[in-house]
């Protein structure tokens, strides 16, 4: 029954019953309303503070769990619950993997109205854990406080770590984060120390002023490893800082550091300088090297990668004589990863910094039949750029998590090639774009594959074959 005060509503002794989009669980009330709750697993019975009220639904979080599902999980890490990242800690991987799957066919059907064949099993990560090559921390001069901490008189002190969910200006300070492989612990800790300990400021977003700002650490397969660390200014101590961080971590590889006095923590318009080290780390795929600077677009998840180009590539069913556009190519690794099998590949890409990578990569690799080109997709792929360099036999699209525009999509449509393959990190947005091809062509395959464990996010590869021309009868939707 629910409880009311002035302040919240709790509705007590819920049972979840199972997991929804965006990471949320689904519990009904008596009345049989709709309630999400976050941090659930289906069979826990919870006590829930509402926290939203729509008409159609409500949306709380648990307050206490009554008793716990059978299948819940004790979350390894002690952030959890605070820390907006890795909700799915409770969740049984293979519940996970069920859930991202379901919520990959709902997308394409409900949100796009596609047709869809069945499903090939979602292609789950051999590591759950230290699976991501890139991590960035934000600092802050006052951190997030819990309101345990808060009632026990603790003081406010600076913080580096992770943005807390739905709040830009506050920063949740990170002990132990289970997602990269070390030394990226060791090394933010390390900037924090130093940084206290030398009376280096940090940053606070709403002011705009303060001399750490955040960081990025990024890390290969072979153990390469580079840090970007970036200032609100410039200032005395920042070299110390820098040769203090790279005596005690001589593993890294590439060090670099940014000023960045702008309203927003984005780097890719401002000058990444090279303290110490190399220029780049690689990465190695099946024989290919790729180079990963400070600004380079690399899936986050180099196992999983490597089984998402795999699956592009067979969707490309290329048999050496196509010529394939690849579309939002970030640094080539898609498109040098399906060239031996083609006659051409061009690859299309908004960063320059990414296609000069892609261009330095594919000499590397000794590839002579791409050729990359940067600038906004909507300006470069046109109806003149397809009379020039060829019409493609197969398109290849990865795009960001906002999707295709309208005008890229049309025109797609009007180069007509043989297959689609469309990589998509937001299924949502994959739906809308391919609902736009219906008509002119038709999904012939689907595989989800799950980048992220323990969170709901979720990448998903569809193969699109053209409809022969039928001028005497309807086309048929996707």
């Amino acid at each position: 029954m629910p409880r009311h005060s002035k302040l919240d509503t709790i509705l007590e002794g819920l049972t979840i019953e199972s997991v929804a989009a965006e990471g949320k669980a689904i519990a009904h009330t008596p009345e049989g309303q709709v309630v999400f709750v976050g941090f659930a697993v289906p069979g826990d019975v919870v006590d829930v503070r509402l926290v939203r009220k729509k008409k159609a639904w409500l949306e709380g979080t648990i307050v206490r769990i009554v008793k716990p599902s059978e299948q819940r999980l004790e979350p390894f890490c002690s952030h959890f619950g605070v820390c907006g990242g890795c909700r799915w800690q409770p969740l049984p991987y293979e519940i996970q993997l069920a859930a991202k799957q379901r919520q990959v066919y709902d997308q394409l059907t409900r949100i796009g109205h596609l047709q869809v064949p069945e499903f090939s099993p979602i292609l789950g990560s051999d590591r759950t854990v230290r699976y991501r090559n890139k991590l960035e921390f934000s600092a802050s001069d006052r951190r997030w406080m819990t309101r345990e901490e808060i009632d026990a008189g603790v003081p406010a002190e600076p913080g580096l770590g992770f943005h807390v969910g739905k709040f830009f200006d506050k920063v949740l300070d990170i002990d132990c984060c289970y997602l990269q492989p070390e030394p990226t612990n060791g090394i933010r800790l390390f900037i924090k120390r130093w940084c206290l300990e030398h009376g280096v400021s940090f940053y606070n977003i709403r002011e705009n002023h303060g001399q750490l700002r955040n960081m990025f650490v990024r890390t290969t397969d072979a153990g390469e490893v580079m840090v970007i660390v970036c200032f609100g200014e410039e200032f005395p101590l920042r070299a110390p800082l820098l040769d203090a961080l790279a005596d005690a971590f001589p593993q890294i590889r590439s060090l670099y550091y940014v000023i960045n006095d702008k309203k927003n923590d984005t780097i890719g318009d401002l000058p990444c300088l090279l303290y110490k080290g190399e220029e780049a780390i690689y990465e190695q795929m099946e024989g290919l090297r790729f180079k990963i600077g400070p600004k380079s677009f690399y899936q986050t998840n180099t196992g999983q990668a490597y089984k998402l180009y795999k699956v592009a590539r067979e969707y490309a069913a290329l048999t050496g004589g196509e010529t394939v556009y690849d579309l939002y190519t970030g640094t080539g690794t898609i498109a040098q990863f399906v060239a031996a099998r083609a006659a051409r590949v061009i690859g299309i890409e908004y960063v320059p910094e990414a296609i000069a990578d892609a261009r330095i990569n594919a000499a590397g690799n000794g590839i002579t039949n791409c050729e990359f080109f940067a600038g906004d997709m909507k300006d470069i792929l046109t109806p003149g750029f397809i009379a020039q360099h060829g019409r493609p036999d197969v398109i290849i699209v990865d795009p960001p998590r906002a999707g295709m525009h309208p005008d890229v999509v049309r025109t797609i449509l009007q180069a007509a090639p043989e297959r689609i393959v469309y990589v998509s990190c937001n299924p949502a947005t994959q739906a809308r774009d391919m609902e736009m091809l219906a008509g002119a062509y038709q999904i012939t395959a689907v595989q989800p594959v799950d980048m992220f464990p323990h969170t709901f996010h979720v990448e998903n590869v569809c193969r699109l074959d053209r409809i022969p021309p039928q001028p005497e009868e309807s086309q048929t939707s996707i």
